[in-house]
C-alpha cells in the first residue's frame, strides 16, 4: 500500500475508534427510558449512568495523552481499542445501574487511552498542511457527528433487540480497528524520559468528580448543604494540588504555557461550549421527542441526526479552506450559526412558542434548526482542532490533543449535567399535579409516565398533560441556556482572536515529527 494510500485508511481507522467513543455518550439518550424501567435506575443513578463515562475520561485524559507521548501513540491506541472492547461487553450484560454505572467508568478507561492517541496519529502521520487540516477537520467532525448518531443507532438498535445491543455493537467494530491499527499506524519509540503522573491524574479526578456533584447537588430541589459544601470542598482542593504538582513537575500533564496562548485557548472555549451545546440538545431534545410527543426510540433519533447532517459537510469544507480563511471566521462564524440554529429549534418546536403565533403541528419542524445548528457547530470545531494543533509544538502533541479532547469530556459533561440539572428542577418546581396524585410524579417526567399507568383514565390524562407542561418549560429554558452559551463563546473569541497573530508556544517545532 502507497504512503498517500496508508495515511487515509489510517484517518479511517482512528476515525472508527473516535466515532465509537463519542457515540457512546449519547447512544443512551435514546435507549435511557428502557434501561431506566429495566434496570429500575432512579433519578440520580440515570444521571450518573451518562455522566460516569465523559467524567472519568476527562479525569484520564491528560495523564494517557502524556503517556503516550512515553510509550508511542500506536500502543495507546491499540490497548484502549482492548480495553473498550471488554467494557463494551460488560455494559452490555450489566445486571442493575451500579454494575452498569461501573462498566461504563471501564469504558472511559479504554476511551481515555485512544483518543489522544487518535489526534497524535494524525497530526504526525499528515505532513501536509491542506491535507492535515482536512484530516484534522474529518477528525473534529466524527465528535459531533457520533454524538448526532448515537441516538439514531441507540433507536435502531432498541427496536430490534435489548438496551444492552447498544453497547454490544462496539466489539465487531473494535475487533476490526485493532487490526487494522496494528498494520496501518506508523510504530513511534515514545520518550522514555517523560513520566506518567497517576498521582495528578488522580487530583484533576477528584476536582472533576467533586464539581460535577456539587452542579447536581446545587441544582436539584432541596440540596443538602452539608453534600454540597463537602463537594466543593473536594473539587478546590483536587484542582488546588494539580495546579501546584504541575508547576513543580519537570515534565507536566499539562504545560499552561499552552492555555495563555491566545488562539490555543480560543480553540479550548470553542471546543468546550460546542459539546456542552450539542451534548445538552442532544440529551434533552431526544427525552422530549419520546416522552412527550410519544416518538419511538429511532423516530426520535433519526430526527435528531438531522444534527449531522449539518455538521459533517461543513467540518470537512471547514478543514479544506481553514489555511487560507484563518481561524477567527470559522469559529465566530460557527458559533453564531449555532445560536442561530439553537433558537430556531425552540421557534419550531410543537407546541412550545405558541406566545409567538407560530404553531408547526409536527415534530419534523425541529430539522432545519438541527440542520443549522449542526453546520455552525461542524464549523467551529474543525476551526478549533486545526488552531490548537497548529499552535502548538509538535513534540507535545500528545499533551496538546488531550487539552483538546478534555475541553470537548468537559463541554459534554457540563452540558449533560447543568441543563439535565436545569431540565429537573425547573420541571420539579413548576409541575402542578391532580388532586390524589402520589407525590413521586413530582421527580421526574419519567416517574410521572410510571405513575400515570397505575391512575384512571382521566386522572392519568390530567397528570400526563401537566407533566408535558412542565417538561416543556425546562426544555425552552435548557435550550435558552445552550443558545448563550454559544453566543458567549462567539464573543469571545472574536475579541480574542482579533488580536496579532502570536507567535507559536515556545519549543514548536515547524518540522514534521518523524516516525518510524
Amino acid at each position: 500500500m502507497s504512503g498517500g494510500a496508508q495515511r487515509w485508511w489510517l484517518l479511517a481507522t482512528v476515525s472508527a475508534g473516535l466515532l465509537m467513543i463519542t457515540v457512546d455518550m449519547s447512544v443512551l439518550y435514546t435507549a435511557l427510558p428502557t434501561l431506566t424501567h429495566d434496570l429500575g435506575a432512579d433519578a440520580s443513578q440515570k444521571l450518573w449512568i451518562i455522566n460516569a463515562y465523559p467524567l472519568v475520561m476527562a479525569g484520564l485524559l491528560l495523564g494517557a495523552g502524556t503517556l503516550g507521548d512515553r510509550v508511542g501513540h500506536k500502543r495507546m491506541f491499540l490497548a484502549g481499542l482492548a480495553v473498550f472492547g471488554l467494557a463494551s461487553g460488560a455494559a452490555a450484560f450489566a445486571p442493575s445501574a451500579a454494575t452498569l454505572i461501573a462498566a461504563r467508568a471501564l469504558l472511559a478507561v479504554g476511551a481515555a487511552a485512544m483518543m489522544p492517541a487518535t489526534l497524535s496519529l494524525v497530526r504526525t502521520t499528515f505532513h501536509d498542511e491542506r491535507e492535515r487540516n482536512i484530516a484534522m477537520g474529518i477528525w473534529g467532525t466524527m465528535s459531533v457527528v457520533g454524538a448526532a448518531l448515537g441516538p439514531v443507532l441507540g433507536g435502531l438498535l432498541l427496536s430490534h433487540f435489548w438496551w444492552g445491543s447498544v453497547f454490544l455493537v462496539n466489539v465487531p467494530v473494535v475487533v476490526v480497528a485493532l487490526a487494522a491499527g496494528a498494520v496501518l499506524a506508523p510504530s513511534a519509540s515514545g520518550r522514555s524520559d517523560r513520566p506518567w503522573d497517576v498521582i495528578a491524574s488522580l487530583q484533576i479526578m477528584a476536582g472533576l468528580v467533586g464539581l460535577v456533584y456539587a452542579v447536581k447537588e446545587i441544582t436539584k430541589p432541596g440540596p443538602d448543604l452539608l453534600h454540597l459544601i463537602l463537594a466543593l470542598l473536594v473539587s478546590a482542593l483536587g484542582f488546588t494540588l494539580f495546579v501546584r504538582r504541575q508547576r513543580r513537575q519537570e515534565h507536566p500533564l499539562l504545560d499552561f504555557a499552552l492555555l495563555r496562548h491566545p488562539r490555543i485557548l480560543s480553540g479550548i472555549v470553542a471546543a468546550a461550549l460546542a459539546m456542552f451545546a450539542t451534548a445538552g440538545i442532544q440529551l434533552i431534545l431526544t427525552q422530549r421527542l419520546q416522552l412527550v410527543l410519544d416518538l419511538t426510540p429511532l423516530h426520535a433519533g433519526l430526527l435528531v441526526a438531522a444534527f449531522a447532517i449539518g455538521c459533517l459537510p461543513a467540518g470537512v469544507i471547514a478543514g479544506g479552506i481553514a489555511h487560507r480563511t484563518g481561524p477567527r471566521p470559522l469559529i465566530v462564524g460557527g458559533l453564531l450559526a449555532g445560536t442561530a440554529g439553537v433558537l430556531l429549534i425552540v421557534l419550531l418546536t410543537p407546541g412550545v412558542a405558541p406566545f409567538l403565533r407560530i404553531h408547526p403541528a409536527h415534530e419534523a419542524w425541529i430539522v432545519p434548526g438541527l440542520v443549522v445548528a449542526g453546520a455552525g457547530i461542524g464549523l467551529a470545531m474543525t476551526a478549533a482542532s486545526t488552531t490548537i494543533m497548529s499552535n502548538a509544538p509538535v513534540e507535545r502533541a500528545g499533551m496538546a490533543s488531550s487539552v483538546e479532547e478534555v475541553s470537548y469530556e468537559l463541554g459534554s459533561l457540563s452540558g449533560v449535567a447543568l441543563l439535565g440539572s436545569a431540565l429537573t428542577s425547573v420541571y420539579t418546581a413548576t409541575v402542578h399535579l391532580p388532586a390524589g396524585v402520589p407525590a413521586a410524579a413530582e421527580d421526574s417526567l419519567d416517574q410521572a409516565r410510571v405513575t400515570a399507568a397505575e391512575l384512571p383514565a382521566p386522572q392519568a390524562d390530567s397528570l400526563l398533560a401537566a407533566a408535558h407542561t412542565a417538561f416543556d418549560n425546562g426544555y425552552t429554558l435548557t435550550l435558552l441556556i445552550a443558545a448563550a452559551a454559544l453566543a458567549a463563546g462567539a464573543a469571545f473569541t472574536a475579541t480574542r482572536l482579533s488580536r496579532p497573530t502570536p507567535d507559536p508556544v515556545a519549543g514548536a517545532n515547524p518540522q514534521p515529527e518523524t516516525v518510524a
